[in-house]
């Protein structure tokens, strides 16, 4: 079953909530998607432990419900 984007943009606000979050359906199926999630809680952490915050967000669902998902995140510039 596929995910509507904006279930996953409610996903990651909610977990990180001074997120701003911009999501694309890159195949137009539901199941491929690409987010730009921009968050200050990105500050010094490496990119991997960006993704991992994200990817705790989506609680599970990548892989299932969600097949995939190219993530781009930042910290917001100063």
């Amino acid at each position: 079953m596929a995910m509507d984007q904006h279930e996953i943009e409610r996903l990651i606000r909610d977990a990180i909530p001074d997120a701003r979050v911009e999501i694309r359906d890159l195949a137009g199926d539901g199941d491929h998607y690409a987010a730009i999630v921009v968050s200050e809680s990105f500050r010094g952490k490496t990119r991997v432990a960006q993704h991992k915050l994200v990817y705790d967000a989506l609680k599970g669902r990548m892989g299932g419900e969600l097949h995939a998902l190219a993530l781009q995140t930042a910290a917001p510039d100063a």
